[in-house]
């Protein structure tokens, strides 16, 4: 009997070892994340501590009992199947979008979960007949409930993201009030199962409706500008619910993953709320969206018109100047423009011209976007330039070139107090002695409003493809 209990304590050191191991090797590994150089390296440590994560867990007593290690095997191969090709063939421009989808799976894995503990306590493991220990079945009803939310406000983000829902806010009369009553509908259900009742299965079901219902509700009314923010937002949800979960479960590994998740995307959300000059409860309201065309050589607010350019012409420009700023956006990624704008920037620098890019924080549909696509054409990190650092320097720039980045060079923040995005910082590039602006057409941004930079006398549009225009200034500027 001592030999068994010795056994069992040694295999639970050893056990407990594993998960300090696994989650300190999830925090060196997310320290490696805050810069391009070292991310991948970061990621491939993170995963490490994740497969030690795994194998500690099937340690655990009881874990590969009857046919649970089938069921894991099944897991296993399937999340395997789908996630490898899926994470192979993603283009970047889809990236924004499989970030919603695969945190919407995260959520969603917690609520099932969720279910699975609850089907255990109330009604198939020893304390069937709702005598369910208060320890276990709080956490796991916060779960299920936050994670039901993650996962459906993830799937609306998706299609907003993938245009198979409108960018623009779609809210219903009364929201916030609808809203706060599916709240207190998942919160009151949540307190009646916890006080115990007959009918548990029922407002189980009940709670996991009403957050489905609400986690749709919170993120339609969203506009398309405020997406990045939600990104992150709904990204914290699926960690603190994954939390939750560990309490539950007594897991080590998924409490300390989880917290660092939740508390990662929290600090992130606000940052990137500041960077919008919104708070988060303000965009969770509602934000703003849609696309709204203004039509070419039309007439700005201040009476200005689109002036429009050619490669050679812009070319010239850039070959002379001594300083020119790429303030990249959306529309770089559309365009799959990224090494263009490497190779342009290396064309530049052969002729003696300094460069630098300017990174504004919600550039993009995620977080960190352009700095991704930068780092994937090989940029020196360098020459990356954030928000605060570069907008000192554009009053020195001889040339800016903005590529699809509409909303974050906007200066109706600055000078339009009605502006919807008025108090937003943007890049300041309205400061420097030129700017080009390359675009598809006079379609607005995803604010969904019209940009009196076009109509400035110091800003000309080069109209067409990102990628094609920049080749296209590339080899005019090789030819001169």
């Amino acid at each position: 009997m001592t030999f068994l209990a010795t056994s069992f304590l040694h295999k639970q050191a050893l056990i407990d070892s594993l998960y300090i191991v696994a989650f300190s090797l999830f925090i060196f590994g997310l320290s490696r994340l805050t810069g391009p150089r070292t991310a991948v390296n970061g990621n491939k440590i993170a995963a490490v501590g994740m497969a030690i994560a795994v194998v500690a867990t099937l340690l655990e007593p009881g874990v590969l009992d009857g046919s649970a290690p089938w069921l894991i095997a099944l897991g296993l191969g399937l999340g395997t199947a789908v996630g490898i090709p899926a994470a192979l063939n993603v283009k970047m421009t889809q990236m924004p979008q499989m970030v919603a989808l695969f945190n919407g799976v995260g959520g969603g894995a917690v609520a099932l979960i969720a279910w699975v503990e609850f089907r255990h306590g109330f009604q198939l493991g020893p304390h069937a007949g709702g005598d369910w220990p208060l320890r276990v079945e709080i956490p796991s009803l916060f779960a299920a409930i936050v994670g039901s939310v993650s996962f459906w406000g993830s799937n609306i983000a998706f299609g907003k993201l993938q245009e198979i829902l409108p960018g623009k806010p779609i809210k219903l009369p009364g929201q916030s009030v609808i809203n706060a009553v599916l709240l207190a509908i998942c919160t009151i259900t949540a307190i009646i199962l916890c006080a115990g009742t007959h009918s548990q299965v029922l407002f189980f079901f009940g709670i996991l409706v009403a957050a489905a219902v609400l986690g749709n509700m919170v993120v339609l009314p969203i506009g398309g500008a405020d997406m990045p923010v939600v990104i992150s937002l709904l990204n914290a949800f699926t960690g603190l619910s994954a939390a939750a979960t560990g309490v539950a479960l007594n897991n080590t590994a998924l409490i300390v993953a989880g917290m660092i998740v939740g508390a990662s995307g929290s600090i992130l959300t606000n940052l990137m709320a500041k960077a919008m000059n919104r708070s988060v409860p303000a965009i969770i309201a509602g934000g703003f969206g849609g696309a709204v065309a203004a039509p070419v050589g039309a007439a700005g607010q201040d009476g200005g018109t689109v002036r429009s350019t050619s490669a050679q012409d812009v070319a010239i420009q850039l070959s002379y100047a001594r300083l020119v700023v790429i303030a990249p956006g959306y529309g770089m990624a559309v365009a799959q423009a990224q090494h263009a704008v490497r190779e342009l920037e290396r064309a530049l620098e052969a002729k003696g011209v300094e460069v630098k890019y300017a990174i504004h924080p919600v550039a993009g549909r995620m977080p960190g976007h352009m700095n991704v696509l930068l780092a994937e054409a090989d940029v020196p990190y360098d020459l990356l330039r954030e928000m605060d650092d570069i907008n000192p320097e554009f009053s020195r720039t001889d040339v800016t070139l903005v590529i699809g980045a509409n909303d974050v060079t906007n200066p109706a923040a600055k000078n339009e107090p009605g502006s919807p995005i008025y108090g937003m910082p943007i890049l300041e590039v309205d400061k420097s002695k030129a700017v080009i602006v390359l675009k598809r057409s006079m379609a607005s941004g995803f604010a969904g409003i019209d940009n009196p930079l076009f109509y400035g006398p110091k800003t000309e549009l080069l109209f067409g493809d990102a990628k094609a225009s920049v080749s296209a200034i590339t080899s005019e500027v090789q030819a001169l």
